[in-house]
């Protein structure tokens, strides 16, 4: 392959819209805060923004329940606040891909609302309604993912629905060729007005066993809990706590159903100009056949750890590349990322309280996700080092998930409320989703004094961790991202070329090749307090540095004696 496509080469960017930038001041970030900031994120360097949802919701589940897949959260603005948002994206050379829910919408959406007037509604059979059993309860056993029963009674009809997340957000019957027809329309809507693609949620749910039958795996409500929260007892080994989660659920996703709806879906996208659709998921197989669905996908099990190793990294790429060259002659293309708006913060998540070592993780975190083959996923708010945010008051989570958490705790493994509070916080989602911190100034600037924002702001915004106090720093983390995003963009090989290990018994630093026909690059991660000194048999003994994370001198590099410092971040192009 020697034409790239410009996912494949872009850095993404996430803006989870309800936290970026407040424009008009009630506290709540919108359309019209991000269009101010588009300089910021132009400078910053990346290349394609990822807009968590901005349609109209209820907001039980951030966004996530839909009422409107045309429209825009007045909250957020308008839609043609939304236009001048996307028109100056486009105009500063950034794309914009949408976050689009297929497998759900809100119950307030007014497909839903029709749904359950009557069993003779047009759109009854537009969700998925069925009568309990005989002797009484719902349809099966099936669970939500969310906590309790995935059938919620309705008494003014007689029926039950089926809905995997809250009950608030009822599934889509993907079975009714009516429903795909609706939400393709919704699809069609964006791409018209020029969005370059979408991020797809949740999108192994799509479908459910047809016969519903009952689960083998009878869960109660601690397992559930256990099997989300694992973290918060240790009776089991996390690998049988996964299992019995995945015999759960093994009738509620990744039906067979999926991979047609995302033919239809890619065959929709690929009628305009180069636009792309990335799911979440992990799993390969969405990739289709290479070229007939999904364009990318997450690499998540690299995330999946407390502590970033070289062997950790160097074991996820050695079975995530293999496995996506077998999708197609040419490979499917990887999607890294190390942090999103449902998991920890990388600050938070890889660091251990020591400011200096966790300082040093964070930009190791990124030099990893940067220079690895595939395109690069970032979270906003990490390139200043936000970190995790407790909540201390039941009443200002957000987050229903978090809310759970807390009530189960206290009713299923009986804590004392006080120690659920402080569990729910932590393993709730509100902590990586606080207001963007822009200033040493109230609110961190993102809403004026005054006025209370829809989550708390991190109070660490006083300490430096905010966008002006660490533009005026040149070694700080927000200038650091920036000169890496620049390397990268400069270095044809650590955007497009293979990834080829070196060392790979090394257990404090990581090293490998990125090659193209233009270049070859050298990275190595030293994620070790020590310091080294290394030999590499290469072809060249010299290597002219890109990039450093620590002053080097200006003389090439002599490859049969590399030495470089603790944490040091190395690139150098092979001569």
């Amino acid at each position: 392959m020697t034409h790239f496509k410009w996912w494949q080469t872009a850095v993404f960017y996430q803006i989870y819209p309800r936290s970026f930038a407040d424009g008009n001041g009630d506290g709540i970030g919108d359309l019209t805060g991000i269009l101010a900031r588009l300089d910021y994120l132009k400078d910053l360097g990346v290349d394609a923004l990822w807009l968590s949802p901005h349609y109209p919701s209820p907001q039980f589940d951030c966004g996530y329940d839909v009422a409107d897949y045309t429209g825009v959260a007045p909250e957020y603005g308008t839609l043609d606040d939304f236009k001048r948002f996307l028109d100056g994206a486009h105009q500063r050379g950034l794309r914009v891909i949408l976050d689009l829910v297929l497998n759900h919408t809100s119950d307030q959406h007014p497909w839903f609302v029709a749904s359950r007037s009557s069993r003779n509604n047009p759109k009854r059979d537009w969700y998925i309604w069925r009568d309990g059993k005989p002797r009484g309860g719902p349809p099966n056993n099936w669970v939500s993912t969310f906590g309790g029963s995935a059938w919620e009674y309705d008494p003014a009809i007689g029926q039950y629905y089926y809905h995997y997340f809250f009950k608030q957000q009822p599934d889509l019957n993907w079975r009714n060729p009516a429903v795909q027809a609706a939400m393709f329309n919704a699809v069609r809507f964006w791409l018209d007005m020029g969005v370059d693609g979408f991020r797809l949620d949740a999108i192994g749910t799509l479908f459910e066993h047809p016969a519903l039958p009952d689960s083998p795996a009878v869960p109660t409500p601690r397992d559930l809990f256990q099997a989300w929260h694992s973290g918060v007892t240790a009776t089991e080994p996390a690998e049988v706590i996964e299992a019995r989660l995945k015999a759960m659920f093994q009738y509620q996703v990744d039906q067979p159903g999926v991979h047609g709806v995302l033919r239809a879906l890619r065959a929709l996208v690929d009628e305009y100009d180069d636009r792309v659709l990335v799911g979440e998921t992990d799993d390969i197989a969405y990739h289709g056949n290479g070229n007939d669905e999904l364009h990318l996908v997450f690499n998540f099990p690299l995330m999946r750890t407390r502590r970033l190793t070289p062997a950790w990294a160097r074991a996820n790429q050695a079975a995530r590349l293999a496995a996506l060259n077998a999708v197609t002659p040419f490979g499917a293309w990887p999607g890294n990322t190390l942090g999103n708006h449902d998991v920890p913060r990388v600050y938070s998540h890889f660091g251990d309280g020591d400011a200096s070592r966790d300082d040093a993780l964070a930009r190791l975190s990124l030099a990893l996700t940067l220079t690895l083959r595939g395109t690069p996923f970032l979270y906003n708010g990490e390139e200043i080092g936000m970190t995790d945010f407790m909540l201390a008051d039941l009443r200002q989570f957000r987050d229903n998930l978090g809310v759970w958490a807390c009530q189960a705790m206290i009713e299923f493994l009986h804590f004392a409320p006080e120690e659920a509070l402080k569990q729910a916080a932590q393993r709730g989602r509100d902590k990586c989703r606080t207001p963007m911190q822009w200033a040493d100034a109230p609110n961190a600037g993102f809403s004026p004094a005054g006025v209370e924002t829809w989550l708390p702001v991190n109070p660490n915004y006083a300490q430096g961790v905010n966008v002006a106090s660490q533009l005026a720093q040149p070694a700080s983390l927000l200038n650091f991202y920036r000169r890496l995003l620049r390397a990268r963009r400069n270095s044809p090989a650590l955007i497009t070329g293979d990834y080829v290990p070196l060392h790979e018994d090394a257990p404090d630093y990581l090293a490998f090749l990125r090659r193209n026909a233009a270049q070859t690059c050298l990275v190595v991660l030293n994620f070790s307090e020590r310091a080294h000194t290394v030999k590499f048999d290469l072809p060249t003994r010299a290597a002219r540095l890109l990039f450093s994370s620590h002053e080097r001198g200006a003389d090439a590099d002599d490859l049969a004696r590399l030495s470089f410092a603790p944490f040091e971040i190395y690139i150098a192009e092979l001569t």
